[in-house]
């Protein structure tokens, strides 16, 4: 399968570091505790619960002292940080710098074991008029460590947007914005390897996949799961999961800055459990609909954050830390997040709100094991799978089989005379379509497949299967072609295929709003296997029964979409 990109995650300070460093021996596993909610238990309760599912290292995102005064004496390893709204004066104050870090490490440490400062979160995305800043105020506190005899002990890093490397398949093309590589990354890649430390990237596997245009990311890949591979063709390295070509990917582009001795560290990465939008997306973020061709789940869902979460987890304790690129390669992985917050996000239903290993009430959202107890997967959904006729049965045997199945429960009427699946009227078509019926109307039970011999199962569904429910998606005329070319744009971002509406292309005409609008919304629709919802973009658009015309431009159907996607299996950026 060819890659011509993979999604670059958007959504800044929620999710994943990733640790680079030439020192120690790594293979830990810990957790981001976040406290944007009112309803957490208190720190002294979470140490307690910590304890109890053998969590030994946490980060925080500010230098709480409640907090810190909680972990002390307790044997769990501590990552604080230094705020973005406090970074500008430790850039530019040395003694602010020093006494940030007398007040918020030093006062705390050894009886906090304090290893690791933050500085600042995802400057480049959340504040890039700090940007400038950054390297500055890291050695300003690098210093401040020094003077106060704990260089050796904390190291200083800041967390990086996945979103700073510019390009991410395949891996070995990758390299960081043109805007930062040389002004930003490269003086800090210099302060990293020159203090001992590791640079810190926040990647999003979830985002990529639950993003993408198509169903060409399989949910394998994604997870981790065992799977084909994909091949980078530039150097021939196999990848089985997501996490580790992306995470090449920033060795790469580290590579071309001349920093190729710098070791990789997995830090904080993670999936949501539950949620089906983001703040950050005016509708309903493709993520939350995804559904692939043979019946996964939601790419927002417990199996996935499960499955996701255990893979990682299971993988680092038992030493399989390297990557393609890096096989000798350690990780330390930081999952986000312990709690679900109920403050994040834009609702109760925004994904940012159900990262949580646990709910606020200290019960697990969904099984997992910090002891490396390489804990079974959940329970994978029933492979999809038709029914359909042998040809070499004979036209006898089918139509015996035929009358069979339509007497017995399948559901016959569309294969009638004038009725939308009565062509191609031959007795192969007719006896496959009423076969399955019947084998699905029986929950695909064993058995209900074989008709004497006459059927057989296949797992892939078969090409030119009708549908008699066929439906399309248009535009609805009312609302104004500002509120259509909002929605449309939004659509061709996240999965309609829009190269048939450009200039000179099959549907371009007739060129009004109206009819791309049309073939945007639809193309969503069908690629999103018509899923309850996704025809509505605000009001701008509605479902129809019959294949809709606009000039000689026919909207295609759910069949004709996945023949075409069939033909072309690509990853694609948005």
């Amino acid at each position: 399968m060819a890659l011509a990109g993979f999604v670059v995650g958007l959504l800044a300070a929620i999710l994943s570091l990733l640790f680079f460093s030439p020192a120690d021996a790594a293979g830990g596993v810990g957790v981001n505790y976040g406290r944007v909610a009112n309803d957490l238990p208190d720190p002294a309760s979470v140490v307690n619960l910590l304890k109890q599912n053998g969590i030994t290292m946490v980060r925080i995102y500010d230098a709480d002292p409640g907090v810190l005064r909680s972990f002390a004496n307790t044997g769990i390893k501590m990552m604080v940080m230094l705020p973005n709204e406090k970074l500008a004066d430790a850039a530019r104050d040395r003694r602010y710098a020093l006494d940030w870090v007398r007040s918020n490490v030093s006062a705390y440490y050894p009886a906090t074991q304090i290893h690791a400062l933050q500085v600042g979160n995802e400057v480049f995305d959340s504040r890039p008029d700090l940007a400038w800043s950054l390297v500055p105020a890291m050695d300003n506190l690098q210093r401040a460590l020094a003077d106060l005899g704990l260089a050796d002990a904390v190291k200083v890093s800041t967390p990086v947007g996945f979103a700073a490397v510019a390009v991410s398949w395949p891996p070995s093309d990758g390299r960081f914005r043109d805007d930062v590589a040389e002004p930003v990354m490269r003086p800090m890649l210099e302060f990293l390897q020159r203090t001992g430390s590791y640079l810190t990237i926040n990647l999003y596997p979830y985002f990529a996949y639950a993003d993408q245009r198509s169903n060409a990311i399989s949910r394998d890949f994604f997870l981790g799961n065992p799977n084909p591979g994909e091949r980078d063709p530039k150097t021939g390295l196999v990848y089985y999961s997501l996490l580790d070509a992306q995470l090449d990917a920033t060795y790469f582009a580290m590579d071309k800055l001349g920093f190729t001795s710098l070791s990789a560290y997995s830090g904080e990465t993670g999936t949501p459990a539950s949620g089906g939008r983001h703040g950050h997306h005016p509708k309903p973020a493709v993520g939350s609909l995804l559904t692939a061709r043979n019946g996964d789940p939601p790419a927002a869902s417990k199996e996935n954050a499960q499955a996701y979460n255990n893979n990682v987890i299971n993988r680092v304790l038992s030493g399989r830390t390297g990557t393609p690129h890096r096989p000798d390669a350690d990780m330390d992985v930081y999952i986000f997040a312990l709690f679900n917050e109920n403050q994040k996000g834009s609702g109760p239903d925004d994904i940012e709100q159900h990262f949580g290993l646990f709910y606020p009430n200290q019960t697990k959202v969904y099984e997992f094991d910090f002891h490396g107890g390489a804990l079974p997967p959940p329970p994978a959904p029933a492979p999809s799978s038709w029914c359909v006729a042998n040809e070499a049965a004979g036209d006898a045997r089918l139509l015996e089989a035929l009358n069979y199945a339509c007497a017995n429960g399948a559901d016959c009427s569309a294969i009638q005379p004038g009725a939308p699946c009565f062509e191609p009227d031959t007795m192969v078509a007719h006896a496959s379509y009423a076969f399955n019926s019947y084998y699905q109307r029986n929950g695909r039970a064993s058995g209900t497949c074989d008709f004497a011999g006459a059927a057989y199962v296949v797992y892939n569904e078969p090409a030119g299967t009708c549908d008699p429910n066929t439906s399309w998606c248009v535009a609805n005329e009312a609302a104004g072609d500002a509120r259509l070319l909002e929605a449309l744009n939004y659509a061709c971002a996240n999965g309609a295929d829009c190269g048939a509406i450009q200039p000179g292309a099959a549907c371009f005409e007739p060129n009004t709003m109206v009819a791309h609008a049309s073939y945007a919304f639809n193309s969503y629709y069908q690629r999103n296997h018509r899923a309850s919802g996704t025809c509505d973009f605000a009001g701008t658009a509605s479902v129809v029964y019959h294949a809709p015309k606009y000039g000689n431009c026919v909207l295609p159907s759910k069949t004709s979409i996945e023949q075409a996607t069939a033909k072309s299996e690509v990853y694609a950026a948005i």
